[in-house]
């Protein structure tokens, strides 16, 4: 009798960030072609909230505390930049003022985009599948 492989899982924090014109927040980590919400890894002893208050931080030189992310929940999708891995994703909404946001770390383009402007790019499954509506419900 065969075993089956059990999935290979990133587990993430992820942003649903908008900016109160109908635009949300997506980004491309340099060498990689699909945008996504921002976020990150966890370190360890972190929870959810703090790692993901501390992704934009990183990656968008924005401050936001833990305490200010409302939960959405959590999603699970196929990876976008790790082939033969699915993504399991706590995600949080956040409202940001898009002049205070640039790329940094790995982040090559963050991108302020209508939900017709999104649709038009390359975008990974989570985005495409939960976090996007979301965003425009």
């Amino acid at each position: 009798m065969t075993v089956p492989a059990q999935p290979r899982i990133v587990y993430v924090s992820a942003a649903v960030v908008t900016d109160g014109s109908g635009r949300t927040l997506l980004v491309r980590k340099r060498g990689t072609e699909r945008f996504m919400a921002p976020g990150g890894k966890p370190e360890p002893g972190e929870t959810a909230a703090e790692a993901l208050a501390r992704e934009l931080h990183e990656e968008l030189g924005v401050d936001v505390a833990a305490s200010d992310l409302d939960y959405l929940g959590r999603f699970e999708s196929e990876a976008a930049n790790e082939p033969g891995f699915r993504v399991v994703a706590e995600a949080f909404a956040v409202r940001l003022d898009p002049s205070g946001v640039e790329a940094a770390a790995e982040i090559a383009e963050a991108r302020w985009l209508t939900a017709d402007e999104a649709a038009q790019l390359p975008l990974a499954p989570l985005s495409t599948e939960h976090l996007l509506p979301l965003a425009w419900r």
